[in-house]
């Protein structure tokens, strides 16, 4: 009766014990908000690259930011705000322009381009739209290329990007947080003069 006792005794502790565990774990699942993004989770205890490379919308900008040199610096501490154009917003470039900007003869052009991306710093679309409300409609950023990159309303609640040239992005998935900063996606490669 004593060793059915202690057995009974031990299972139950052995039980409880996995139980906790897998609470704890849960817990620690349920306090790290994710949001999808190229089905993928992108989340906030990794950095901008780290989550990038899982996305499948953005093959073509994680292979540019290779090609650039620039993957250090993304994961780097920062913060950053990164304008993350998807596959779709490159395949908006005239044909071949992709294939010719990864050459290593143009790694000076293509930083140029994906730095203009960047704003240092860490801007949600809360600051953002906080910052064209008080522009009175506009919001004006320097980008880590040293351009300058113009923020709008589009509609009540979304928000769109005015590049040099004139051309217009929309931001189509915002706040995806990083541990070094936070990225907004857009559905437009954004240039620079």
């Amino acid at each position: 009766m004593k060793k059915s006792l202690l057995i009974w005794c031990g299972a139950a502790i052995l039980c409880i014990t996995a139980m906790v565990n897998t609470s704890a774990q849960n817990m620690g699942n349920k306090t790290e908000k994710t949001v999808m993004v190229g089905g993928a989770a992108m989340y906030p205890s990794k950095n901008i690259i780290e989550n990038a490379v899982n996305s499948k919308d953005h093959t073509t900008l994680v292979a540019a930011v290779k090609a650039a040199g620039l993957v250090e610096t993304l994961q780097g501490k920062g913060p950053f705000t990164v304008f993350a154009p998807t596959n779709a917003a490159f395949d908006k470039l005239p044909a071949g322009t992709v294939d010719e900007l990864v050459k290593p003869e143009n790694k000076d052009q293509l930083t140029k381009i994906l730095t203009y991306h960047v704003v240092a710093g860490k801007y949600t679309s809360k600051d953002i739209m906080k910052a064209i409300k008080e522009g009175n409609g506009k919001a004006t950023w320097k980008t880590v290329s040293g351009k300058t990159l113009t923020a709008m309303m589009d509609g009540s609640k979304g928000i769109a990007l005015t590049d040099e040239m004139g051309n217009t992005s929309k931001v189509t998935i915002p706040d995806v947080n990083q541990s070094n900063g936070v990225i907004h996606v857009i559905d437009t490669v954004v240039m620079p003069k």
